[in-house]
């Protein structure tokens, strides 16, 4: 008995050990690339620069509310200029700038409350905005609509 199990210890001894040389494959992290393309190139339509203006009041932001432009056509964001914080008293950080093929009618962006300077953190949601204007765009925030919660989102 002795014998049987001394093999099998022994017969065991090179898995375990390769386990151990081994751990777990790490989850592969989704790498996201933009998949803006030459717009005006596929529609015939002219690539334009348009820039948003914002109106907002205390209560559409409380302490301050952070927001990313998402991507959408007609439109992209210009890669240094889609972060906008907008706080109380008509503070504001950041000029949205967009290149579309014409102007949009609604927008969307990634928000959640914070300060100024507060470092890029998940976010909460979706902001749905609709906008007016040609070239200078006019978003009011408070006609902006909140979509669900991202815990919430399918």
């Amino acid at each position: 008995m002795k014998k049987i199990i001394s093999c099998l210890v022994f017969a065991l001894v090179p898995f375990v050990a390769m386990a151990a040389d081994n751990p777990p494959a790490p989850v592969p992290r989704v790498s996201i690339f933009s998949t803006t393309t030459d717009w005006a190139a596929l529609t015939g339509l002219p690539l334009r620069q348009f820039t948003g203006d914002f109106k907002w009041s205390n209560a559409d932001v409380g302490r301050g509310m952070v927001m990313y432009y998402l991507d959408a056509f007609p439109c992209y964001g210009e890669a240094d200029s889609v972060r906008i914080w907008l706080g109380p008293n008509r503070q504001s950080t950041g000029k949205l700038r967009l290149v579309c093929v014409h102007a949009p009618t609604e927008i969307s962006f990634t928000w959640r409350n914070a300060t100024r300077d507060a470092d890029q953190a998940q976010s909460t949601g979706i902001l749905k905005c609709p906008v007016t204007g040609e070239y200078e765009l006019n978003i009011d925030m408070s006609k902006c609509t909140r979509g669900p919660d991202w815990k919430e989102y399918r």
